[in-house]
């Protein structure tokens, strides 16, 4: 979906950009200058890319160092057990928001550390362990080809996009010039505030008028193995 969404808007770019060459060498008086008018507009394309390339090149090695050491930080926290004090500390919260999900599954823990990531405005160190946690999540589900409740809820505060601190979006500012980065951090927080509650609450209404699908919960307490009996419920319905 997002390779054709980019496709489109390739393609707009080239309309647009031809469109206003063809209507500058149009206003011209000769054929030279339409001609001239036309490579004028074209070296105004070709300095502008390489203006945009250059830009975008510097801040990604400007953001190098910073996701770097977010991203140390969060493998620290991840060995050192920190992750699981977490768990601890907000197991009311997490039980409430994922009550099928049991507290000492290694979803809760990359769950955490994906939402942790998001608070401090770490999008692109957030996606690995989201996926993480989706991988782990898909481990207590039943039903292989239809996403949980718990799926579901995760989903929707990931793409809310909770953020305390937006990191990333200040250092952007920062490397293109911004005399005061940290402006947007009230706006931010409003923005993650009202996004995250409806998203939580448009999941959990919308889990109230559904099906709930299957899962291994009850399997996980009792200490089963999960993958093996995935596979042999696999190998029932084939």
């Amino acid at each position: 979906m997002l390779n054709h969404v980019f496709i489109i808007l390739i393609i707009l770019g080239i309309v647009v950009g031809m469109g206003n060459s063809i209507d500058a060498a149009l206003k011209a008086d000769t054929f030279e200058q339409r001609i001239d008018a036309l490579k004028l507009k074209g070296k105004e394309i070709t300095d502008k890319i390489k203006d945009m390339v250059e830009t975008a090149v510097k801040i990604c090695l400007d953001y190098i160092g910073l996701m770097a050491l977010w991203l140390g930080i969060m493998k620290i926290a991840d060995e050192s057990g920190l992750v699981s004090a977490l768990v601890n500390l907000l197991r009311p919260i997490m039980i409430r928001l994922f009550p099928r999900v049991p507290a000492n599954h290694p979803a809760m823990g990359a769950m955490l550390m994906n939402m942790a990531a998001n608070m401090l405005g770490l999008d692109n160190a957030a996606t690995p362990i989201g996926l993480k946690a989706m991988k782990e999540l898909q481990t207590l589900n039943a039903e292989k080809d239809t996403a949980s409740n718990a799926m579901i809820m995760f989903l929707a505060i990931n793409t809310s996009s909770i953020t305390l601190i937006p990191f990333s979006v200040m250092a952007f500012r920062a490397t293109t010039g911004s005399q005061n980065p940290q402006i947007i951090l009230g706006p931010a927080l409003l923005a993650t505030t009202c996004s995250t509650a409806c998203g939580i609450a448009a999941a959990y209404l919308l889990a109230k008028f559904s099906k709930p699908t299957r899962d291994y919960y009850d399997e996980f307490l009792a200490g089963k193995d999960l993958n093996a009996l995935a596979e042999a419920e696999a190998s029932k319905e084939s």
